[in-house]
């Protein structure tokens, strides 16, 4: 059983925000692997819930509903209740504001690059090492971090993370049958095609 989080904040004002790109992926995701006779996402573990099979590999698909912040609490609830190792049963699909659009990078560890959703996580699980996917939503320039994650992307931008999604998901399920190293083999890789940060106003 693999647990794949996507993280972004919920509510109809957030929605295609950078910092949701995670909630963007993984409707991509089980769009393509869910079965529509599943029915909706279930309330759980504070967040919505649903569930996917990929090769015999029971998938369960979280977005947690705590906004970013405490997104942590979501995921280590339903780690808890499932008895999931982190380091081998957990993915996480965010965004990174040090990467451009158009790029994703896999790791199998690490530090939270100053990310409130990742910080949190890794407070509630106890360990930095569980799995993350990182797609790029372009360095935010002189703009307020803030504004720029709850902003949403320009048409450029846009255009140019398609083919990051595309590869999100690839990278999503590959992870959940493969595992991390050879998924970071095969996914992390350089990607010229991307669009440089809108300048900010002074």
């Amino acid at each position: 059983m693999k647990l794949i989080v996507g993280l972004g904040n919920p509510g109809p004002e957030y929605e295609r925000t950078r910092h949701n790109v995670g909630f963007v992926a993984l409707d991509r995701f089980a769009r393509r692997f869910v079965d529509p006779a599943s029915g909706a996402p279930r309330a759980r573990f504070s967040g919505l819930l649903l569930e996917a099979e990929l090769e015999g590999e029971k998938l369960l698909l979280l977005k947690p509903t705590t906004f970013m912040n405490l997104s942590g609490t979501s995921v280590a609830e339903a780690v808890r209740f499932y008895k999931l190792s982190p380091g081998e049963d957990v993915l996480v699909v965010v965004d990174d504001i040090a990467l451009p659009c158009g790029s994703i990078r896999l790791r199998g560890d690490g530090g939270d690059g100053g990310h409130n959703g990742l910080s949190d996580i890794t407070r509630r699980l106890g360990t930095s090492r569980w799995a993350r996917c990182r797609i790029g939503i372009d360095p935010r320039g002189r703009i307020p971090q803030k504004s720029y994650v709850l902003g949403r992307f320009t048409p450029e931008q846009e255009q140019a993370l398609e083919p990051a999604l595309e590869d999100a998901v690839a990278a999503i399920g590959h992870w959940a049958t493969n595992g991390i190293g050879e998924t970071m083999n095969r996914f992390n890789k350089k990607n010229p095609n991307h669009v440089k940060n809108e300048p900010a106003e002074d």
